[in-house]
């Protein structure tokens, strides 16, 4: 039986990302966020207007998506009731959320310096994606329900760094899914996968055939 309801979130179910950008001194800013999808070597993601992280998207067209998997999730759940604005939106005061600058200290984590852009990739992380933004525009603006203005915000992906314990074979280009755990976030609450449920039949065919720039 299925029931009509008003949900007040709609987690249900996403990655958790850690994205490292830079702030107008040049200090790195680190924030979790989990509203992110890719096609391609493109990825959308959804931030809070006023967030630190979208106005040095804004600023600096630069970041890195570092994906967080189940080993992450202490550092995650450290930062994530953290901002990096000095003068805390009202909104996240009602939240209970707090400014601290050193983001990466607060998370327990270590930066190491990125090859393609300036803000530095998360050591600790497993894959890191290097990126720069390719369009920023205002998201849900006509939506009724969105309680604070939000970014859709497209980021191409330059490089990909990715710890050779989750890839397939050790001279490859393939992930191996059975050995990368994302974190995921689940209506506010962290969780992982349980493992493969059942064969793909879009599994069988050869990866390659998505990456026709790529030679055989």
């Amino acid at each position: 039986m299925h029931k009509t309801i008003e949900p007040a979130i709609h987690y249900w179910g996403t990655p958790v990302v850690l994205i490292s950008t830079l702030n107008e001194d040049e200090s790195p800013n680190l924030a979790p966020m989990s509203s992110a999808w890719w096609l391609g070597w493109s990825c959308m993601l959804g931030l809070d207007a006023s967030s630190k992280t979208t106005k040095n998207l804004k600023r600096n067209g630069q970041c890195v998506l570092n994906l967080a998997s189940v080993d992450n999730v202490g550092a995650v759940d450290r930062l994530a009731m953290l901002t990096g604005t000095a003068a805390v939106p009202v909104h996240k005061k009602l939240l209970g959320y707090s400014y601290v600058a050193d983001k990466f200290g607060a998370a327990g984590l270590t930066s190491e310096p990125s090859l393609n852009v300036a803000p530095p990739r998360v050591r600790e992380c497993l894959v890191q994606l290097e990126a720069v933004v390719g369009c920023i525009r205002p998201f849900a603006v006509s939506d009724r329900r969105m309680a604070v203005p939000a970014s859709a915000i497209e980021v191409r992906i330059l490089r990909v760094h990715v710890d050779e314990r989750i890839l397939a074979e050790p001279d490859s280009h393939r992930i191996d899914p059975d050995r990368w755990r994302p974190l995921l976030m689940s209506f506010r609450h962290f969780h992982g996968l349980s493992g493969r449920v059942h064969s793909s039949r879009l599994g069988e065919g050869s990866e390659d055939a998505y990456a026709p720039w790529r030679p055989t």
